[in-house]
């Protein structure tokens, strides 16, 4: 289909797996599907400490339009977290605390936009969380069409309507909504290996020991030597 769409009524992940991955948080989950869905270093929280996931509905705005992002209110239900990203690059504050309030009243989790965001202060103190590209008081108009619900780019990263997003301080990943299972299983796992790591690091044990990074060390030619042999040459 061509042309501005609406798409109502998207599939969602199951709501227990979402509320479990985002407990995992971004680095986590990341690490346990190989190191896929990052969005990148550009979209940071404006806040400290907020750590979320939820099904994205999806906006793709024109620059310095917010448009689409009044029609994509009502397609956002409890649980949600609204993307937004223009269809080329803008920083302007398209997104602040009247857009915050309607989506609180609704349920939404936090947002998370390529472009830039307004009204901060309010936005904290609501404990609305949102990730963005930007922190900018520019405004934006209403005037052109857009869509809500279909693949957008975020970060180099597609992200579908009804796909998982998970945001915390260490930024924004998406899992497909397909593998939501898939992702939560793998996550206990690394989760599980992690917190045996963590007892043996306790215990005295090194990384190097545990790991077995001493043999690849040696296997790209690096060697112990004493100072003195060091510096007698």
């Amino acid at each position: 289909m061509t042309g501005p769409v609406i798409v109502t009524d998207i599939a969602r992940a199951d709501a227990a797996t979402i509320d479990a991955l985002a407990e995992h948080g971004v680095a986590t989950v990341h690490e346990a599907l190989g190191r896929v869905g990052l969005v990148g270093a550009g979209i940071r929280p404006i806040q400290d400490g907020a750590r979320i996931a939820g099904s994205a509905v999806t906006v793709s705005s024109w620059p310095g339009d917010n448009l689409m992002i009044h029609a994509a209110v009502e397609q956002c239900e409890e649980g949600d977290i609204l993307v937004v990203s223009t269809t080329s690059p803008s920083t302007d504050g398209a997104f602040g605390e009247l857009f915050a309030t309607a989506l609180q009243v609704r349920g939404v989790r936090g947002l998370v936009t390529t472009t830039g965001v307004r009204d901060v202060v309010d936005l904290r103190d609501m404990e609305f969380p949102v990730w963005s590209s930007a922190i900018n008081a520019q405004g934006t108009v209403k005037a052109t069409a857009g869509s809500v619900n279909i693949p957008v780019v975020v970060g180099g990263v597609t992200i579908h309507a009804g796909d998982v997003v998970i945001a915390d301080d260490d930024g924004v990943m998406v899992v497909p909504r397909a593998e939501a299972e898939a992702a939560l299983a793998a996550s206990d796992t690394r989760v599980d290996k992690e917190a045996a790591d963590r007892e043996a690091y306790r215990g005295g044990e090194l990384s190097l020991d545990r790991k077995g990074l001493r043999d690849t060390l040696t296997l790209l030619g690096v060697r112990w030597v004493t100072q003195q042999d060091y510096d007698a040459h």
